[in-house]
């Protein structure tokens, strides 16, 4: 399955430097972390301040609730999540208490007829 999230950033480039550094080379622990939640394939795009997430899940593995749970109790992944939190911010849209937001896809290529 295919998610497209959306975050920002703090407006301020030498945060944003830095924040494009880490994901230049992700902890590994990190990166073994989403593997193992099912996650086949991320991207993360920017445009200013505004970023989007695509992120590829394997529908057999992939549960965004126990994901939730395996990033609160790894003291590693959650040392990336509040390091990170540093240079994010919440879009305008993005309800109290949560980061990366679901987009809603308006528009899909394979879905028009010739």
């Amino acid at each position: 399955m295919r998610t497209v999230l959306a975050l920002d950033l703090k407006d301020d480039p030498a945060l944003i430097a830095e924040y494009e550094q880490h994901h230049r080379r992700i902890w590994p622990e990190i990166a073994q972390h989403l593997k193992q939640q099912g996650v086949t394939g991320m991207e993360i795009y920017r445009l200013g301040t505004r970023m989007m997430m695509v992120m590829e899940t394997d529908d057999a593995v992939f549960d965004a609730a126990a994901m939730a749970a395996a990033t609160d109790t790894d003291l590693r992944v959650r040392a990336w999540e509040e390091l990170m939190w540093r240079f994010q911010a919440p879009t305008p849209w993005t309800p109290a208490g949560q980061k990366w937001v679901p987009m809603t896809r308006i528009f899909d290529l394979s879905q028009q007829q010739d």
